[in-house]
């Protein structure tokens, strides 16, 4: 009992670091709308946008509805990603819907509606990036879209534009045509940004595991993921011994649970990790396995 109490203690201790920026990242978000975005009637895409659609037409807390909004998606999170993203994603969610209501108080920045656009759009970009890359989410819309990938030849990609498309097209009726294409650029600048600071926004990662733990990885793999896993026989060319080369392709939120796993059961396993731009066939739909406890 001992050891496994300082186990999880030395466990929690090393995602200190990963939280702080995750915290640092929902601060930059909740700046980029609050002082930037909102205050010239240009709205985020996703449930942050139908929150604040909904604020617009009902008053209230935007905090609130932006939260409520959000609670399913992350117990949703949870049975599809893990204990560790509901943990990150939750405390990503109380600081980001709590620092709006903090910088709800401030006088916007600029009222040039091209700067905040622009400028709006890059710092929301590197927020939400941040907070991707290590391991959480602003907004349950990327989840639906993962189900909905996993259960359909469209991307995540595809169904995260087709969702924000429609609440940009009421957006029109709520703050007007031109709004509503401010916002709809906001969300492109916003889009590449993230690809850059979360290292990719491809539906897909293709990962390549060399191990001598390729039964206990692959393992947890499947049964932690629920990702199939393909085995690839080889031989160094140095040490001329027999290797096994692990083969897997997951969606980038499931790209931290995945290092843990390989670190937890090899810290010698060498693996790279590379975009996909198209996967074709069922690799990446998870499998119906139950979650171990």
């Amino acid at each position: 009992m001992a050891k496994q109490a300082e186990s999880l203690f030395v466990k929690c201790i090393k995602q200190i670091p990963s939280m702080i920026l995750i915290a640092i990242g929902a601060s930059m978000a909740a700046a980029a709308l609050e002082i930037f975005l909102i205050p010239n009637s240009i709205i985020d895409g996703g449930l942050t946008g139908i929150s604040i659609i909904l604020n617009t037409l009902f008053g209230g807390s935007l905090s609130l509805f932006v939260l409520v909004l959000n609670i399913p998606f992350l117990i949703i999170g949870y049975k599809q990603l893990g204990l560790k993203f509901l943990i990150k994603a939750s405390f990503g969610m109380i600081v980001f819907t709590t620092l709006l209501s903090v910088f709800g108080t401030f006088d916007e920045v600029t009222d040039d509606i091209i700067l905040a656009t622009i400028y709006g759009g890059l710092l929301l970009g590197v927020g939400v990036g941040m907070v991707i890359k290590f391991g959480a989410c602003l907004d349950g819309t990327e989840i639906v879209a993962i189900l909905v990938s996993k259960r359909s030849s469209l991307s995540v990609g595809q169904v995260v534009l087709f969702i924000n498309i429609f609440i940009y097209g009421v957006a029109i009726f709520v703050f007007g045509p031109d709004r509503a294409l401010y916002s709809l650029l906001t969300y492109f600048i916003t889009f590449k940004i993230i690809d850059v600071v979360s290292e990719g926004m491809d539906q897909a990662k293709a990962v390549y595991i060399i191990t001598d733990k390729s039964e206990q990885i692959s393992h947890d793999i499947y049964h932690k993921l629920g990702r199939t896993v393909t085995f690839i026989n080889a031989k160094g060319m140095v040490s001329q011994s027999e290797k096994v080369i692990l083969y897997t392709v997951i969606t980038r939120l499931e790209l931290p649970e995945l290092r843990d796993i390989v670190r937890n059961a090899d810290v010698s396993s060498f693996v790279t990790v590379s975009d996909l731009s198209e996967v074709i066939g069922t690799h990446i739909k998870r499998k119906p396995v139950e979650k171990e406890q």
